[in-house]
């Protein structure tokens, strides 16, 4: 045993019966015990937060079937190295085998259509058994086609009495923690930590464990773990309060414009495993939130980046999402689209639901037009310049100016053009 190992993986279970937690799968009468005895495995999807087993339960079942086993991550692998497994497994005569190999994927929502339409044939003529782990929903994450020919498997979050049951487990098993003498006196602050990630628990107890520098004298109190824990870890977590943090420094990053900070938390989230959409589309509500029509194109920018990482995938996403955030990042600023529609709204809220003026109604029948509706509409097309003066707001709230251009050349120009055309009437 390497003692470089993390003690999550020192502790991995090898067997159904060191596996924690999960009865509804994997206990006496758990769905995935059945199959394992039957000998029939079928292509599956483990859907679960983060630490809960996913990875190990894969590796379990392959050495329990006696399976040649393959697992890549959709992290760092393409569509070549899908095919490179495939290959392989065609070869070890997977379609003439009732132990076809086992393909485990981490992380399978990361995955383009593209890259998930290349395990298909694969999956449909038993070439290979997938199993693959995700932490989204597989419902919106995986193609469809891919998903009827899966088994959906739900893991849950680890209780206390699981997450106990591992602390407990390290201090009495574990190679190295065996030969120190620990006190667990309190386990809150290590569960509250842990958010129910088994991973996640060990490994900041094992940090933990060596800030003690006498292995005879290791009392673990909340208010220990507390102290230690604050100055000893940098991990992303990205269904806890550190995700809100990084993407709000991310966004502040480009309201601010400055491009090496945002790569900087870019990276971060990259780093962390963060959802290649969610960033995107951020990055889509930012292009119109700060910047707007000081830069059009920053929309257009973002949009088409949400569609680019949507169908490449990670890695290659990372470039196109730093592209994108460089380019907001120097892009001017405005909020004034984002004040327009917050002034708006309140006046909305105050007034109610004011009428439509009659000239501007619509009036597709005969009634409707006895009644004024249309009545005095000016076409503005069919005057010089495509413009004449009108009033579209309603009664209680007309020459009430809403939209306020920001201090930049875009802009700018459409200060003076509103100036031009409306003179003092909404006073630009």
């Amino acid at each position: 045993m390497n003692v470089n190992e993390p003690l999550a993986e020192r502790l991995r279970p090898k067997s159904l019966e060191d596996y924690v937690s999960q009865a509804h799968l994997v206990g006496k009468n758990g769905v995935l015990t059945q199959h394992i005895k039957q000998g029939l495995i079928p292509s599956m999807l483990f859907w679960g937060p983060p630490g809960t087993g996913k990875t190990t339960l894969a590796n379990i079942i392959a050495h329990i079937s006696d399976r040649p086993f393959y697992t890549l991550s959709a992290i760092n692998s393409g569509v070549k190295d899908i095919r490179d497994v495939i290959d392989k497994a065609k070869q070890s005569g997977g379609l003439f085998t009732t132990k076809n190999p086992i393909l485990f994927i981490d992380e399978i929502h990361r995955f383009s259509k593209s890259q998930q339409d290349s395990l298909l044939q694969a999956v449909e003529k038993g070439w290979i058994t997938l199993i693959g782990a995700t932490t989204e929903n597989p419902s919106f994450e995986v193609i469809p086609a891919l998903l009827s020919r899966c088994q959906v498997y739900i893991l849950n979050a680890f209780t206390k009495e699981d997450l106990e049951t591992l602390l407990q487990r390290a201090i009495k098993t574990d190679t190295y923690l065996v030969k120190k003498n620990i006190n667990l006196k309190e386990t809150s602050a290590l569960l509250r930590l842990s958010g129910g990630d088994g991973r996640k628990l060990l490994n900041i107890f094992e940090l933990i464990v060596n800030t003690y520098p006498d292995a005879n004298n290791i009392v673990i109190t909340d208010e220990a773990v507390l102290s230690k824990i604050q100055n000893n870890t940098a991990r992303y977590d990205k269904t806890g309060e550190q995700h809100y943090d990084i993407i709000s420094a991310f966004i502040k990053s480009i309201r601010g414009s400055d491009p090496n900070a945002a790569v900087y938390w870019l990276a971060r989230m990259v780093e962390g495993g963060e959802d290649v959409k969610f960033i995107a589309r951020r990055l889509i509500i930012l292009a119109s939130e700060d910047i707007g029509n000081a830069n059009p194109t920053a929309l257009v920018m973002a949009n088409n980046t949400f569609q680019a990482v949507s169908t490449i995938g990670f890695p290659e996403s990372r470039i196109i999402l730093s592209q994108c955030a460089t380019y907001l990042a120097c892009s001017p600023k405005s909020n004034a689209d984002y004040m327009a529609i917050g002034k708006a709204q309140q006046i909305v809220k105050q007034t109610g639901d004011l009428p439509v003026p009659l000239d501007i109604r619509n009036a597709p029948t005969k009634l409707m037009k006895a009644l004024g509706y249309g009545d005095n509409y000016k076409y503005a097309h069919n005057y010089e310049n495509n413009f004449t003066e009108q009033e579209f707001l309603p009664e209680a709230i007309k020459n009430t100016k809403i939209y306020e251009p920001g201090n930049n050349a875009r802009e700018q120009a459409q200060r003076d053009f509103l100036k031009q055309r409306w003179k003092d009437k909404y006073n630009y």
